[in-house]
């Protein structure tokens, strides 16, 4: 019998689907994705079911829905009779491991409980700050006898950006290094390792030296603004004219509206020069697997949680918004002689149909309670690859700003989307085909109004049919 291949999950948090230059970027330099994507397979089209952390990653982890996780929420617990998909490998004889951050239950002047998750080996750190002695990072630092507080923050700072860790000492590298020590000490047996990294996600506080890496590459003030039309939210919820004045409708956080245009450009060179520092890691690992003897037979797997606004529509960050870049991901996937090389398919993905994917390409069962839909056809050249789904789903629930008002649920087809707010007006329609920006919000607009009833029907069949699949039928009645 062929043994079991490794899963090397890597994923990052909140890195949204338009930072490699493989896939079209030409302001980013990031060689090692750019030959990930050359030996496997990328996902262009590939979705998270939420916009925030903790529903998206409960969601991913699961390969269920928020609703249907009831983690739903920052802040929120995963229910312990959940089931992560690193449980499942442990229960199937894999050795499973984390570094960095999980974030399934409330983190917020606390340390994040866990249920029974599987993880083994299990180094965990929510963010770089060091608010906790259990945050394995900060114990890292101590080791090396150095303190966050002395490192961070050092040289220039202007309102929006900052000088983060040296690049030595970063977070990112710490959890690179984890994943590393993790993979060699683990060659022979089968094992499951998550790499979650904090960056990109704000604060924009890149390593300095890829900051500066990137000023003597780049002239920022040739840097692209972000995409906008001019009265472009006048028509679009309140949630989104809110953030446009400061990011997550505070006031004591980014200033959005006060941004000069030199003041969007640093935000988007340093969040490019964190991504930069993203690949440059993921080479070390690679390198070390590659190293180890490990390569054919591990399957390695490059994403993030969910996206950022970076500017977009007059947004920074995050919230209740479905835009593309809020919940478009990058997708890459590889398994040497497995996966087809090269292949980009154009068919719809969702984050659910990770966990699916993971447990076929190992033998093992799927529960019925996983709702995604195994890849695994597609990624060994088996199936169509333009063809997944017809739609994909995403929701948000008073998940993270604008507490006990934002409930919404975006469906996506190839040519549309609609995204329904429930208890307020007015939702969003686009037109994906004529406004692939999404800047003309069509949801009052007389002439699509058989677009929208259609969008609007499948958006409610889909949260129907996103139900909890368990408990099955015993019988007729």
């Amino acid at each position: 019998m062929e043994r079991r291949p490794n899963i090397l999950w890597l994923c990052t948090d909140q890195q949204r689907y338009d930072t490699i230059r493989a896939l079209g970027n030409d302001h980013l330099h990031t060689p090692n994705l750019d030959a990930m994507i050359e030996r496997g397979v990328s996902f262009p089209r590939a979705y998270c079911q939420s916009p925030v952390c903790t529903p998206s990653r409960a969601s991913f982890m699961t390969g269920r829905y928020p609703r249907t996780t009831r983690c739903r929420q920052n802040g929120q617990a995963m229910p312990p009779d959940e089931v992560l998909v690193s449980k499942m490998f442990a229960d199937a004889g894999y050795r499973c491991g984390l570094a960095g951050k999980l974030h399934l239950a409330a983190c917020q002047g606390m340390v994040e409980t866990r249920i029974d998750d599987g993880y083994h080996d299990f180094f965990w750190s929510h963010h770089p700050q060091p608010d906790w002695p259990e945050n394995a990072y900060t114990q890292w630092l101590t080791e090396k006898g150095v303190r966050w507080e002395d490192l961070y923050d050092q040289g220039e700072r202007t309102n929006y950006v900052c000088e983060g860790m040296p690049a030595e000492h970063h977070q990112t590298t710490w959890c690179a290094e984890k994943t590393i020590e993790f993979l060699q000490a683990n060659a022979g047996s089968p094992w499951f390792f998550n790499f979650n990294c904090f960056a990109p996600h704000h604060p924009f506080d890149p390593p300095k030296e890829y900051l500066d890496r990137y000023k003597e590459r780049h002239d920022i003030d040739a840097l692209p603004l972000p995409k906008q039309r001019a009265g472009e939210l006048d028509n679009k919820p309140v949630f989104q004219q809110l953030d446009a004045r400061f990011a997550h409708n505070n006031p004591d956080g980014y200033d959005v509206a006060a941004m000069s245009d030199r003041d969007k450009r640093e935000v988007i060179a340093s969040y490019y020069a964190m991504c930069e520092h993203i690949d440059f890691e993921v080479g070390r690992i690679l390198e070390a697997l590659r190293a180890s003897g490990q390569w054919e037979n591990t399957i390695v797997v490059f994403m993030s949680d969910h996206g950022e606004m970076l500017g977009d529509h007059g947004l920074l960050l995050k919230g209740p918004h479905f835009y593309e870049e809020a919940v478009r991901v990058p997708l890459v996937m590889q398994w040497p002689g497995q996966f087809e090389p090269g292949l980009q398919p154009e068919a719809m993905v969702e984050l659910t149909d990770l966990a699916p994917t993971f447990l076929q390409a190992a033998g093992l069962d799927i529960p019925e309670r996983v709702q995604g839909r195994s890849l695994l056809p597609i990624l060994t050249g088996e199936a169509e690859p333009d063809q997944h789904r017809d739609t994909v789903f995403s929701e948000y629930y008073n998940a993270w700003s604008h507490r006990g008002d934002a409930y919404g649920t975006m469906l996506r087809t190839a040519e549309a989307k609609i995204v329904v707010y429930h208890g307020s007006e007015p939702g969003e329609l686009y037109d994906l085909v004529q406004d692939p920006d999404e800047f003309e919000n069509l949801w009052s607009d007389p002439d699509s109004a058989e677009l929208k009833t259609r969008l609007m029907k499948q958006c409610f069949d889909a949260s129907v049919f996103t139900m909890d699949p368990v408990p099955p039928r015993l019988g007729d009645f």
